[in-house]
């Protein structure tokens, strides 16, 4: 059964800095894309972070040069280390993966970032 489980999320002024983790199971994780969304309120879902089985990552544009997404496959983990925080970096953000062969995609239960202004 895949399992995302993700942490690290909190109250933190602007500038300040979080580090989020999303720990995977029942799938082989070394193998697959791993990807970060968030939602804000009243706002759509968007995609903030991708990192392939290669490590090859993508970013979008607002969080460029500000965050970077990483992964220990061997502790099954996919991070995003945020810094230099925005109020509108405010959203929960979730862990998301489509395992290959399965078809769907999973997400973890999300985890709150709230920045101050």
């Amino acid at each position: 059964q895949v399992q995302l489980v993700e942490s690290g999320g909190g109250l933190v002024q602007a500038g300040g800095s979080l580090r989020l983790s999303c720990a995977a199971s029942g799938f082989i994780f070394s193998i697959n894309t791993m990807n970060w969304y968030r939602q804000a309120p009243g706002k759509q879902r968007e995609l903030v972070a991708t990192i392939t089985s290669a490590r090859t990552t993508t970013y979008e544009d607002s969080v460029k040069g500000r965050f970077t997404i990483s992964r220990d496959n061997a502790e099954n983990t996919v991070y995003l280390q945020m810094n230099s925080l925005k109020p509108e970096d405010t959203a929960v953000y979730y862990c998301i993966v489509r395992p290959r062969g399965y078809g769907i995609d999973y997400w973890g239960k999300g985890t709150l970032v709230t920045v101050s202004s």
